[in-house]
């Protein structure tokens, strides 16, 4: 037999013994994109909830199953969404609207989506409830669980998400099983373990799709892993949720583009999916540029204040050791007690260093790991407001649980009450919780400057992690095999490195990590970009590139451009257009590109400087594993 199922005015038919309710559907705005909503295998009027995901209402990008496990209090299930569900009732809503952010990628957000509302009980227990909660927008669709209030008990136990997605054959997952480890990518199928997310999807038909989460603030954390069933995947939950209802799962989010770079400019989808700002004064945040303090002394810290404001930094960041090793549980963050084996002088006087950084306008960040953290974080941050220090860097974090989750929200909307910055570091991932609360301004979830990746994974990442969100990717620049490092170094150009603060964004860029400015510095004169370079933007072009190949990315801060481009192992010559440009008006192009010896410098960075205007159009010549960074600046 054949199922046939209406959907908007075609005929869908697939291979099915089983008879299939008429699916409810919504559409984005502009019509483009659709998800059904459709009960399989019938009993009377009750089935299994799936879905189809379409564009153009014939190509289907993916489809899969629907639903939620409940388990009792020692968490063993008693109550499926999967099956038995029957169809009450569906409400639509549209909505058009544009926030502000307080800061971002660019100074105004729209958000416009078609909602439906799908009311959901089950066969099984008539008093159940459950609410599939879509929206449609031209860039991708969301979904969630909600459950609402009852007059009955309201605890829940999620045990287990039966969500799945079937994506066409011979589609390609760019797979990365933790968010600071090496892509690959893979077919869906024999995976070891789960991936992250964003999962970032090939399609056979040259589209792309990405897999993403969306307001995970008090759940259990979940990843894709492949099943048994061709080129599915299937959602794994970190562990078990036990909430009050009213309350709503993270978004699934499915976005589609019909290039990579359309991925990259579209995300702020996920921002969109998160309840607007908490903070009701917000001029207290201060985005900016840091630099590391790595000798953790009095000294050093006078040479790094000195450094940072006269390049165009903002803060010094001490890092870890400076009250003791991060993870003996008897060090106190609430004192300055320096850990001997990053300097056995103990000479850091922290409130020196942090009036000198004040008296130059710098701020502050400090480290505390999560030990800490967990002990003393009530006492910790009134103390730090009082000692002048503006922001705190978490270290090591728990990631994935209900109950870390939710500790780590709330950790940030305390720092928010005592005016502290957040910047997350290790396995950590957005999913857009910073529109609510903004002092959460940066977050690691990478492989960075850290783990000293190469050009190719570079060339991955705007297509990948950064749709979810800012990251921490902590540019270096000194740090090179012939600077006398040969055996873990930077395996990029300068040129490269230098146009990473344009292409990834995070509102606090740490720079130069690993450089100890004092020992490497020697007047490079293209680290003038760095000083120059805003990180937070008015607009943002995505311009060109393929995944895993290069990135040209074009960012606007008030009347200036500036433009990073980079390549993989490759070298390459791209011709780009600079109509993003004001057409009315003059430009001088500064461009920092990797030269030779020619260039009387160690970093051999030439910097070359020309007119412009929207109708002219440049050329980049790309060294293997180079890039180029460029400043546009108007004339008049």
């Amino acid at each position: 037999m054949v199922r046939i199922i209406c959907y908007t005015g075609l005929i869908l038919m697939g291979l099915s013994l089983r008879a299939a309710s008429q699916p409810v559907i919504v559409h984005s705005p502009d019509e483009r994109l659709s998800m059904a909503v459709y009960l399989e295998d019938l009993d009377g009027d009750t089935g299994i909830p799936e879905f189809s995901i379409r564009i153009d209402d014939r190509i289907e990008i993916a489809s899969g199953r629907l639903g939620m496990v409940l388990g009792d209090s020692n968490g063993r299930p008693f109550l499926s969404w999967s099956k038995g569900v029957r169809l009450l009732d569906t409400h639509e809503r549209r909505a058009d609207a544009t926030w502000t952010p307080v800061y971002g990628e660019r100074n105004i957000v729209r958000d416009v989506y078609n909602e439906l509302r799908v009311d959901l009980t089950q066969r099984a227990d008539t008093t159940q409830r459950m609410q599939l909660q879509i929206r449609a927008y031209n860039e991708g669709i969301a979904f969630r669980y909600h459950w609402p209030e009852r007059p009955q008990n309201q605890i829940l136990t999620v045990v287990e998400e039966t969500t799945s997605f079937t994506f066409p054959e011979e589609t390609f997952a760019w797979y990365i099983p933790k968010a600071q480890t090496r892509y690959s990518k893979r077919p869906l199928a024999d995976w070891s373990m789960p991936s992250e997310m964003p999962l970032t999807l090939e399609l056979p038909d040259g589209r792309f799709a990405a897999l993403l989460e969306a307001r995970m603030v008090n759940f259990s954390r979940a990843r894709p892993k492949t099943t048994s069933g061709p080129n599915t995947l299937s959602i794994s939950l970190f562990g078990h949720v036990i909430e009050t209802a009213p309350f709503s799962s993270p978004w699934r989010v499915v976005m589609v583009a019909d290039q990579a770079t359309d991925l990259l400019a579209n995300n702020d989808l996920i921002l969109n999916l998160n309840a607007p700002n908490k903070i009701e004064d917000a001029d207290w945040i201060r985005p900016g540029k840091a630099i590391r303090e790595i000798t953790l002394s009095t000294r050093g810290a006078r040479n790094l204040v000195d450094f940072a404001s006269s390049n165009g930094l903002d803060y010094i960041h001490f890092d870890a050791g400076w009250y003791g090793h991060e993870y003996e549980v008897a060090s106190d963050a609430t004192t300055v007690t320096v850990d001997p084996h990053r300097n056995p002088k103990g000479d850091l006087d922290l409130h020196e260093a942090i009036r000198y950084a004040k008296s130059k306008d710098l701020g502050v960040f400090v480290y505390v790991n999560h030990r800490a953290l967990e002990r003393q974080l009530d006492e910790i941050l009134p103390l730090y407001k009082s000692w002048g220090i503006d922001g705190i860097k978490f270290g090591f974090v728990h990631v994935g649980s209900h109950r870390w989750t939710t500790w780590l929200y709330e950790a940030v909307r305390k720092a928010a009450d005592h005016q502290l910055l957040v910047n997350v570091h290790d396995e950590f991932r957005p999913t857009g919780a910073s529109r609510t609360w903004p002092n959460l301004m940066t977050q690691e979830g990478i492989r960075g400057n850290e783990e000293m990746p190469d050009a190719t994974h570079n060339t991955v990442l705007p297509f990948t992690r950064f749709l979810s969100g800012a990251a921490d990717y902590t540019p270096a620049y000194y740090f090179r095999e012939e600077f006398g490092h040969p055996r873990r170094h930077i395996q990029t150009t300068p040129a490269h490195q230098l146009a990473l603060p344009v292409i990834y964004y995070s509102p606090l860029q740490w720079l130069y990590w690993y450089d100890v400015p004092s020992r490497d510095y020697q007047g490079e004169p293209e680290v003038e970009f760095w000083a120059h370079c805003p990180t937070i933007w008015d607009e943002t072009r995505v311009l060109q590139g393929e995944i895993g190949e290069y990135a040209v990315v074009a960012r606007r801060s008030g009347e200036d451009w500036f433009l990073g481009a980079i390549t993989n192992t490759d070298a390459r010559i791209l011709t780009i257009s600079l109509e993003f440009l004001d057409s009315v008006r003059n430009y001088t192009a500064t461009r920092y590109a990797d030269g030779g010896e020619e260039v009387p410098t160690r970093t051999h960075v030439r910097i070359s400087r020309s007119h412009v205007t929207s109708d002219s159009v440049i050329t980049l010549d790309l060294k293997a594993s180079g890039g180029e960074a460029i400043r546009f600046v108007p004339e008049d």
